[in-house]
Order: structure tokens, then C-alpha cells, then sequence
């Protein structure tokens, strides 16, 4: 088929209004994450070697419970869609409970989880520094994932932008307490690498006040809130939110799993992998939290359009979405070969965290195209509710071959640290010609038949 611009600009307008605030929100992400590795970096290797530990144990929980809650979205945007009201009503307030008693539970398992931590090969004063900066980010869960149902019911109905505002707020709160804490100024404790923990903490408790303060205050949410007490909490509810989401979470975990496990492996070469590590998937994540956010705009387009019936504008939003993020992604990737010196002295300035850094930037940069299409291809079959299939694929790309091919890499063949990102590079390519192919099949199958999306 011919690419015409013009036959796909209208689809490049609707996608961009839709991800700009997501994109907005995720680069403010981006932005703390950025700071607390900046100010954190100033202190010394061993502190930044702390808080990537700490971190990255506390993101693997973090991330399972944010998982569940992505599957709201492709729930209240076919239901939007067809302008079914008290459904979608009856969705929010299950959400709403459901979510946070899930953020009580996996909270508590991130403080059982403690002990484990001197266990996983790390040196042991990385690990007493990153106790305290965990059990900060772990109590954080509760409040982000009661936001979380919030933000995706939002996000179904296309409203991105107060999410984007909320976010700003507290990113920017979370910088500014950053300062506060890490080198106690103002009179403020001078906690150090806990500072960074306390301040994301009392941020994440921020986030849920001003949204819910937003869902009493806005008129264009009450459609929806007038209904909240016509509703009940509903077993069968509970267990489509769960059928839903328990498979995006899933996905999103090992895939994540796959970088923190790799930042262990990369642990047993010492301080200075590890906060050359953290500035690596620092500088990635900047580029795949943009990618992240045309994916979650094109899971809102494509579930709209599959709750209409839509199938060939379906298929339009999924495309525009391809060629915007290959664009985005190639340009990062560029980026990250052409200054990979310069980027990691931002971080620090320790000379041989920065060597080190600029070498693992060069593979960074060689998975960006493959990493935007799975990311792409993820948000499309969210869209489409083909979650169950994804688990299976990212079993395969992330434990079957992405993490045996960077040890193998780094331990066997003696790369190093380098070794663990190329394996990376393999992991991420199998995954994304598998999810492209799986949207590719479902897509062609809608095609051929006239019966109502599957709900």
C-alpha cells in the first residue's frame, strides 16, 4: 500500500492531541527520575549505586500493581464508545476499591521482601544504604494506585490532560523536596540517598488528594460521579478488571523484571556498573517514557474504534502510530550514539562511571527501533483487549532469550556489563516481531467478521 501523508494526517493530529499530555506526564517522570539520579550522582557512586538497587527491587512490585490497573483503560474506552454511562460508572467505583486494596497488599509484600534484598549478590553497603530509600518507595504503591483507577477511567473517556497536570504538580513538589531532604537545606534532615525516597513518597500521597479533588470539583466528570452510588461492588466485576489487567501486568513485570534482574547481574561487577547502569536505563527510559506515551494514546484511539466497530479506522490510528513513534525513536537513538559522552556528566562526575556509561549507551541505542514497535504493538492489542497472549511472548523475548543471552554475553564471553544490554538488543527484537505479527493476524480477523467487539 502507498503512504500518503495526507490520508494519515488527520490520524497524526487526533494522536498527538491525545499522547501530548501523556508524553508531558511520562518526561515529567523523566524529569524526577533525572533529578533524584542528578543530586543523588553528587553525593558519590555508592549513594547513586543504592538508590538504582533500592529502586529497581521496589519497581518490580511497583510496576505489577500499575499493571493491573492499565486495564481500566481499554475496558471504559469501548464502553465509552457506545455511550454506556452507568457501565462505565459501575467500573470506576470497582476500580476505585479494587485497585487500592491491592496497593495495602502489594505494599506489604515489598516490606516482607527486605530481608531477600542481602541475598541477591549486591555489596552489602549498597544494600544498607538502599533499606530506607525501599521501605519510602514501597508505601508510596498504596497512594499511586488508588490515583491509578482514577487516571486510566480518564484516559478511556480521552481525557488525558488532567492527569498531565496532577502530575506536573507533584513531579515538580518532588524535585523541590529533593533538595529539601537529600542535602538537608532549609533545616530540612540531611537524609542523603532517603531523602529521594521521602520526597517521591509525600508526592505519590499528593497525587490521589488533587485528583480526587478534580472528580468533585469538574462538571465534565459527573455524568459519571452522579452515578457512583446508583452502583455496588461486584464480584464479577472485580474478576473482568483482573482478566484484564492481571495479563498486562504480567507482561509489563517480566519486561521490566528483565532490566532489574540484569541490573543485579550488573551488580556483581561493582559500584561503578551499577551507577553507570542507572544512568543508562535513566537516558532510556527518557526515550522510551515518550514512546510509552503515544502507545498508551493509541491504546485510547484503537479501543474506541474496536468499541465502535470500527475496524478500518482501527487499523489507521494503529499505523499513525508506528510512524510517529519510529520517528521519535530514531532520533533518541541518534542522540545517544552522538553524545554519549557528554549525557552521563550530567549524572556525575566520576570519570570512570562516565567510560563506562557511554559504552552501554552504544547498545541502548541499537535497540530503540525494535523497543518503539513492541511498545506500539502492546498499546494496539491493549486496545483490542488481546492482552492473554502477550504474557506468552514476553515469557519468550525477556526470560527464554533476553536475559540467557546476556549472561552468556557478559559472563561466558567475558563482555562485561556490555554484554548484559546486548541482550537486550535480542530479547526486545524477538518481542517485537512477535506482538507486530499478533496484531497484524487479530486485525485481519476483525475484518472478517460483522459481530460486536468482544467485551
Amino acid at each position: 500500500m502507498t503512504y500518503s501523508f495526507t490520508k494519515y494526517r488527520s490520524h497524526y493530529g487526533a494522536l498527538l492531541r491525545l499522547a501530548a499530555p501523556v508524553v508531558l506526564s511520562q518526561l515529567g517522570q523523566v524529569a524526577v527520575q533525572f533529578a533524584d539520579n542528578a543530586m543523588v550522582g553528587r553525593l558519590g557512586a555508592l549513594p547513586l549505586a543504592a538508590t538504582a538497587f533500592g529502586g529497581s527491587v521496589a519497581f518490580i512490585f511497583f510496576i505489577f500493581g500499575l499493571g493491573i490497573t492499565f486495564g481500566l483503560t481499554p475496558i471504559v474506552g469501548a464502553l465509552f464508545a457506545r455511550n454506556e454511562q452507568r457501565e462505565i460508572a459501575a467500573n470506576l467505583h470497582n476500580a476505585i476499591v479494587l485497585y487500592t486494596l491491592l496497593g495495602i497488599v502489594i505494599t506489604l509484600l515489598q516490606l516482607a521482601f527486605q530481608p531477600i534484598m542481602y541475598r541477591l549478590g549486591q555489596p552489602l553497603d549498597v544494600v544498607e544504604m538502599a533499606l530506607p530509600y525501599y521501605r519510602y518507595m514501597a508505601w508510596g504503591t498504596i497512594p499511586v494506585m488508588l490515583y491509578a483507577a482514577f487516571k486510566q477511567f480518564l484516559e478511556g473517556v480521552g481525557n488525558t490532560t488532567t492527569a498531565m497536570v496532577i502530575v506536573v504538580i507533584c513531579n515538580s513538589l518532588n524535585i523541590g523536596m529533593n533538595w529539601l531532604f537529600i542535602y538537608g537545606n532549609l533545616g530540612a534532615p540531611e537524609m542523603g540517598a532517603a531523602g529521594a525516597g521521602l520526597a517521591t513518597l509525600l508526592s505519590r500521597v499528593l497525587m490521589p488528594i488533587l485528583m480526587i479533588g478534580y472528580f468533585v470539583l469538574s462538571h465534565s466528570v459527573r455524568p459519571y460521579t452522579s452515578l457512583l452510588s446508583k452502583t455496588r461492588l461486584q464480584w464479577h466485576r472485580f474478576a473482568h478488571l483482573l482478566r484484564i489487567g492481571l495479563p498486562i501486568a504480567t507482561q509489563t513485570t517480566i519486561e521490566c523484571s528483565a532490566f532489574v534482574l540484569s541490573a543485579i547481574m550488573i551488580g556483581w561487577f561493582g559500584t561503578v556498573a551499577i551507577a553507570a547502569n542507572q544512568i543508562t536505563t535513566t537516558l532510556s527510559n527518557a526515550a522510551f517514557m515518550i514512546c510509552i506515551g503515544f502507545s498508551s494514546a493509541t491504546t485510547i484511539r484503537v479501543s474506541h474504534a474496536y468499541g465502535a466497530r470500527h475496524w478500518p479506522e482501527m487499523r489507521m490510528a494503529a499505523n499513525a502510530s508506528y510512524h510517529i513513534a519510529l520517528c521519535w525513536n530514531l532520533f533518541a537513538a541518534m542522540m545517544f550514539i552522538l553524545l554519549r559522552h557528554e549525557l552521563p556528566r550530567f549524572f556525575t562526575p566520576d570519570e570512570a562511571v562516565v567510560q563506562l556509561t557511554a559504552s552501554l549507551l552504544i547498545f541502548s541505542a541499537m535497540f530503540q527501533v525494535v523497543d518503539c514497535i513492541q511498545a506500539i504493538s502492546i498499546g494496539i492489542l491493549r486496545g483490542m483487549k488481546d492482552v492473554n497472549v502477550t504474557m506468552g511472548i514476553a515469557i519468550l523475548a525477556y526470560l527464554v532469550i533476553n536475559l540467557p543471552v546476556g549472561y552468556l554475553c557478559a559472563f561466558t564471553l567475558g563482555m562485561g556489563p556490555e554484554g548484559i544490554w546486548l541482550g537486550f538488543v535480542f530479547g526486545l527484537g524477538v518481542a517485537a516481531v512477535l506482538l507486530n505479527r499478533r496484531y497484524r493476524r487479530k486485525s485481519k480477523d476483525l475484518s472478517k467478521t460483522d459481530g460486536p467487539a468482544i467485551l
